[in-house]
């Protein structure tokens, strides 16, 4: 028989030492990619968004609307690529974000905005500051999130403002990990010195609002002023910047009337307080059926791209470990609110878990219904075949999701089609006993099934192909699978044109085969027989099954028209968390809404569940 292109792989690698060698660099690299690549919870899309937050001092919403968003609005939906533009204008500002299409590189597109403000900073008022341009992507979205809340017995000690103290030392010692990304902190209050004018002692002093005013901003405000040696050195001098400390501010000397000096702590009071703000959080604890409510301040942070987020999940996690005590004193709790790390890994290994028993699940079934030599062979084929898929997932720049998985999931029952009909086809040229030697005998038998197995490997590649040019948000998505699975396909064939024949050889030694290749079939041939004879027995016998499996069919598909069975792309997200968002009227105090929350809060106390 004349070998074709996948006899003649087998003839060039049967008896090569170099086959055993590629399959364990095969294995070798799987296993570098399973532990290098990135672990999410789902594939990362990149919609960069570009923020450009305008202050324009003096102008109403209105005036805002037509003379600084309008003119951005036009100048930014004449940028390449840019699918949509949004504007919220209010008095003295105005904030304009450009969302561009799918898979626009995020730097690309903020230094496109940048170009076209400056291109067209003409078109803007000409006292308006130079606008302030933030991207945002997928990575600012934080991976772990930290919230620290004071202990029961400590609550008289810690206010927002301290704790928000400490969670600035612990983001500046967090975001020295490597690949942390952007972070932020949520609730408290920055600490600040508060000058709170006498109006009283002002007229009695005869000090006016004005000179106070500017007697505290010319103190705070720094200058050099000059060089000066000395002995050889050379100094710099500063002028300015005499405030160290609120007793320094308490001090600070005033012209009052007739000329005589004032100090500031006659005509104001020094505070050093936090900052008024529009927000406030509480962590509430339930303790014998009632809530515990303590303020708290949360710490978020982001990986940089292309980072492991399990690992940097674990970094994050030991280093606050490795603070407390210390940094972190005690008395405060460190409660981790979101591991986007730990979710995105216990998915990753309960769906590694699923494709690791679907392998085991196929070997057994080949070793029950064909033979323990070709389960043996494919025990082996069918991991070599997903760590290569692994090694070019990772090469392409994919990680390891829910999607991802799931295509080889989706891919493993065809992909061991190959090394199936392979190592079967060579135990029945085996079992042929016509003098042939073994190693001639495989290449034959791969001769005879190459063909139609290159053809059955193509097919199903084209079939999945397409799902790579679905356009918009579904495209990027969905592009593991086709891409994934086409790569099993591939690597599928060669695994079973080369790496199997050899398996099989060095497997079956010297050992006499016997094959049931008569014209019964052996078990699987028998039991076919018995169960489709009576169906092709007459033609009304065969109408009769075609009219069934027509009829269970559409019984089928009205399922998806009732509703009885819910579509929906991918499994429901069980989650141990539920966010409520409680809107109040416009212009709501912030009084009332903290009121509202916790009066919702003790609403749902009773549930078990929380």
């Amino acid at each position: 028989m004349r070998a074709d292109i996948s006899g003649s792989l087998t003839r060039a690698t049967i008896r090569s030492p170099l086959t055993p060698l590629f399959l364990l660099a095969a294995l070798a690299l799987g296993f570098m990619a399973l532990m290098s690549i990135p672990r999410e919870e789902e594939p990362q899309i990149s919609v960069p968004l570009v923020d450009v937050r305008l202050q324009a001092p003096g102008l109403s919403a209105t005036d805002v609307v037509e003379q600084v968003s309008k003119p951005l609005e036009e100048i930014f939906k004449a940028i390449p690529e840019v699918e949509h533009v949004y504007s919220a204008s209010q008095d003295d500002g105005a904030l304009v974000t450009a969302r561009f299409e799918v898979g626009t590189d995020a730097d690309d597109a903020i230094l496109r905005i940048h170009e076209k403000i400056s291109a067209n900073i003409d078109r803007i008022p000409p006292n308006i500051p130079e606008p302030q341009v933030i991207g945002r992507g997928i990575n600012d979205v934080p991976i772990v999130t930290l919230t620290l809340s004071p202990q029961d017995y400590t609550k008289d000690v810690w206010n927002d403002t301290s704790l928000r103290m400490i969670a600035e030392e612990l983001q500046a010692e967090l975001v020295k990990i490597e690949d942390i990304g952007l972070s932020g902190i949520v609730g408290g209050r920055d600490l600040e010195i508060r000058v709170e004018p006498d109006v009283n002692a002002l007229a009695a002093y005869g000090v006016s609002l004005q000179t106070l005013v500017q007697t505290l901003r010319g103190a705070a405000n720094a200058f050099p002023a000059g060089i000066s040696k000395v002995d050889g050195k050379a100094y710099v001098l500063q002028a300015g910047d005499t405030i160290k400390s609120p007793a320094d501010l308490e001090r600070l000397k005033i012209r009052g009337s007739g000329g005589r000096q004032v100090y500031v702590s006659d005509v104001a009071r020094v505070l050093v307080t936090g900052q008024d703000t529009e927000q406030r959080v509480w962590s509430l604890e339930k303790e014998a059926g009632q809530w515990k409510a303590a303020p708290a301040v949360t710490l978020a942070l982001a990986k940089r791209p292309g980072a492991n987020a399990v690992v940097v999940a674990e970094h994050i996690l030991q280093r606050v470990e490795e603070l407390k005590g210390n940094l972190i004193p005690e008395g405060l709790d460190v409660i981790v609110t979101r591991n986007y790390g730990e979710t995105a890994n216990h998915k990753a290994n309960e769906l590694l878990f699923h494709l690791g028993l679907a392998t085991i699940s196929i070997v057994i079934l080949i070793a029950l219904m064909i033979g323990r030599r070709e389960a043996l062979v494919t025990l082996i084929v069918i991991p070599t075949t997903i760590l290569l898929t692994m090694f070019a997932s990772y090469m392409m720049g994919y990680t390891i999701n829910r999607v991802s998985l799931f295509a080889l999931i989706f891919s493993i029952g065809i992909l061991v089609d190959d090394a199936i009909v392979m190592v079967e086809n060579i135990a029945r040229h085996w079992g042929m006993k016509d003098g042939r030697t073994r190693t001639e005998a495989a290449i034959n038998a791969v001769s005879e099934v190459g063909n139609p197995t290159i053809v059955a490997t193509l097919t199903v590649i084209c079939a999945l192909l397409p799902m790579m040019f679905v356009s918009g948000l579904m495209g990027p998505y969905m592009a593991p699978i086709p891409a994934n699975a086409s790569a099993a396909m591939i690597f599928s064939f060669f695994v079973a044109v080369i790496i199997a024949p050899w398996l099989m050889l060095k497997i079956a030694g010297q050992k006499k085969i016997t094959h049931e290749h008569a014209e019964n079939g052996g078990k699987l041939g028998r039991f076919y027989r018995k169960l489709v004879t009576p169906v092709i027995a007459s033609r009304r016998s065969s109408w009769m099954f075609l009219i069934i499996v027509g009829i269970v069919t559409a019984l089928s598909i009205s399922l998806f028209a009732t509703k009885t069975v819910r579509v929906k792309l991918l499994p429901f997200d069980n989650k141990a968390e539920m966010q409520i968002v409680l809107d109040l009227p416009e212009g709501a105090a912030l009084e009332d809404t903290e009121r509202s929350l916790f009066a919702l809060a003790e609403s749902i106390r009773e549930l078990e569940e929380i």
